[in-house]
């Protein structure tokens, strides 16, 4: 039976793996892929995304990385709304990337088809903006907050923990109208984590998954390759290939990732083992 995932406008088959490519309005990037605003620049770049192969666009116009603080709902608005509008007749989903209530509802009426939520629609009217809508939502594990996640992570067994803590948010999700078809989930690679608990995460990645929810992952660029390769992070795009041809090998289902062509060339090679 076909994984399928509603998206919005969209119903995408997660049967063989799906690229989600980055586009970062923010000023505040750990990869140096901040657009600052500039919609013309973010409408370009997402359009040369699509045609390197990415299938879904994840739009974000506030950093998460370790350190960050936030940004106000305001900017967040004014960057993204016209950005949207430029993409809307792109032919691919539009994920927005913000834990902000008030941002998925603007964002969500201008033609956004998904909210990609590193706080897995735990702040005050998230889950409502989201259930009011016909939009993908992927909840996202994160220990902390992103201005100190990376202090002190700690954890007995990361798997389950990761584990109990999505099921805990798609029974939320589903209790509040949002079908399971609806719904992606993600671990949160470097989000309140040490190197071994992203290695550990990544080993054992076959234990998350969850039929008929796709398994998202984001490890493109981020500094558990660094710490791996010793490369900074431009430079991390041979280490992040393989890391996401493993957890495709592992079950997950969406990849979100900078370097579109490049791991579309590397799922390419996985399909033809396995169609083989």
């Amino acid at each position: 039976m076909s994984q399928n995932f509603h998206c919005g406008r969209f119903v995408l088959n997660a049967d063989r793996p799906l690229i989600m490519g980055i586009v970062n309005l923010g000023e505040d990037s750990f990869s140096g892929d901040g657009l600052r605003g500039d919609v013309a620049a973010a409408v370009a770049q997402a359009r040369r995304l699509i045609e390197e192969g990415a299938h879904i666009l994840d739009i974000g116009a506030e950093s998460s990385r370790p350190g960050a603080h936030a940004v106000p709902a305001a900017q967040e608005i004014e960057r993204l709304l016209p950005v949207i509008e430029g993409l809307r007749d792109s032919g691919v989903p539009l994920s927005i990337d913000t834990v902000k209530p008030e941002v998925m509802r603007a964002a969500l009426s201008a033609g956004a088809d998904m909210i990609n939520d590193i706080n897995a629609l735990r702040a005050p009217g998230a889950l409502a903006a989201v259930a009011a809508s016909r939009a993908g939502v992927c909840l996202m594990h994160m220990q902390g907050e992103p201005a100190t996640m990376q202090h002190d992570p700690h954890y007995d067994d990361v798997v389950v923990e990761v584990a109990e803590f999505l099921g805990e948010r798609v029974a939320a999700a589903e209790a509040a109208g949002i079908p399971l078809n609806r719904i992606a989930v993600d671990p949160g690679f470097g989000f309140g984590k040490s190197l071994e608990h992203n290695i550990e995460l990544l080993r054992r990645l076959d234990e998350l998954v969850v039929p008929g929810l796709p398994l998202l992952v984001g490890m493109s660029r981020k500094s558990m390759l660094g710490l791996v390769t010793g490369r900074p992070a431009p430079e991390r795009v041979h280490a992040g290939i393989a890391a996401h041809v493993l957890a495709v090998l592992r079950g997950a289902r969406i990849l979100r990732v900078h370097d579109v062509a490049a791991t579309r060339d590397a799922l390419a090679v996985v399909q033809a083992v396995e169609d083989y």
